[in-house]
C-alpha cells in the first residue's frame, strides 16, 4: 500500500519550505502518486509511496516520529473507499451497496472495494469517496472479502448533464424493449434493486435532482441492457421521484440522461 504520515488532525504534513506554495512542481495535482524530487513527505495523497528507501529515509524517519496516524493513497493501490461517517449513512450502505471489506472508524465504517475511481466528497450525507487523488487513514485490514467496484458506486460521483437530450413528444415513461427475467439474476433480485431505488429517492433529504438521476443511472447500469425493466418498473421509479416534487418532464429527462450517459 502507498503510505504516508498524517500529523495531529489527521492531515499530512505540509509543504517544506523548498516546496512552499508547490512553487517545486510538485505532483499533488496529477492523477499518478509520488513525490516530487524532495525527499521530504511532501504535497499530501501524492507522497504515499512504496519504496522503501524513502520510507526508512532520514527526513521521512523524523515525520514517523511525529505522527499521530498514517494514511494511505487507494487510488494508487487499485482501491476505492466508501467512508460512512454515522451510523445513517452506515444503514444507507447497508441497504444500497454490495457488501465488501468493512473496517471500523471512529465515527463510521470504511467500505473498500477493488477498482479505482475519481474521488468525491459529499455524494450524499456523511458519505465520501476516497479513492484516486486523495487518501485514507489506515485504521486495519478489516473483516469481509472485497468486492469488485460496483457501478452502483460509480455513479454516485456522476452529476446530472446539464444538457438534456431531447425526447420525444409523448414519451412519458421510457422503458428499454424487453421485459422478462434478468438473464443474469432472478426476478427476485430486480424486484428488490427497484425497491431499493425507490428507498434511496424516498429518503432523500436534500439535491433530490441528483439522487434521482443517480438512482435512475444505477438502476439502467444493472439490468438496462438484459431487457427486463418494464414499464411497470420504471413507473415505480417515476412515482417515487414525482413524491418528493419532480416533475414528470424531469423524471424523463432523467432517465434518458442516463440512458445516454451509458449508451443504452
Amino acid at each position: 500500500m502507498p503510505v504516508l504520515p498524517l500529523r495531529q488532525g489527521k492531515v499530512p504534513f505540509g509543504n517544506c519550505p523548498a516546496c512552499a506554495q508547490n512553487v517545486c512542481g510538485g505532483r499533488q495535482n496529477m492523477k499518478t502518486p509520488g513525490p516530487c524530487t524532495c525527499p521530504a513527505p511532501c504535497h499530501g495523497w501524492a507522497a504515499a509511496t512504496t519504496d522503501p528507501h524513502v520510507l526508512n529515509s532520514p527526513t521521512w524517519a523524523r515525520a514517523w516520529r511525529k505522527a499521530a496516524a498514517v494514511a494511505y493513497h487507494p487510488g494508487g493501490a487499485d482501491l476505492t473507499v466508501v467512508d460512512l461517517d454515522n451510523p445513517a449513512a452506515i444503514a444507507w450502505a447497508q441497504r444500497a451497496l454490495p457488501s465488501t471489506r468493512t473496517v471500523a472508524t471512529t465515527r463510521g465504517e470504511h467500505w473498500i472495494y477493488q477498482g479505482a475511481m475519481g474521488s468525491v466528497n459529499a455524494v450524499r450525507n456523511g458519505v465520501d469517496i476516497k479513492s484516486t487523488m486523495a487518501y485514507a487513514r489506515w485504521v486495519g485490514p478489516g473483516t469481509g472479502t472485497m468486492t469488485a467496484l460496483p457501478d452502483v458506486v460509480r455513479a454516485l460521483a456522476v452529476k446530472e448533464p446539464a444538457i438534456v437530450r431531447a425526447v420525444p413528444q409523448g414519451l412519458s415513461m421510457p422503458a428499454l424493449a424487453g421485459g422478462g427475467e434478468c438473464r443474469h439474476r432472478t426476478p427476485v433480485y430486480l424486484d428488490r434493486g427497484i425497491a431499493m431505488a425507490e428507498q434511496q429517492i424516498t429518503e432523500a433529504s436534500s439535491a433530490v435532482h441528483t439522487t434521482v438521476y443517480r438512482t435512475f443511472l444505477a438502476v439502467l447500469s444493472t439490468h438496462g441492457r438484459c431487457g427486463c425493466l418494464t414499464d411497470a418498473h420504471v413507473a415505480r421509479l417515476f412515482a417515487a421521484a414525482q413524491a418528493k416534487g419532480e416533475s414528470a418532464r424531469h423524471c424523463t429527462d432523467a432517465w434518458a440522461n442516463a440512458r445516454t450517459r451509458l449508451g443504452l
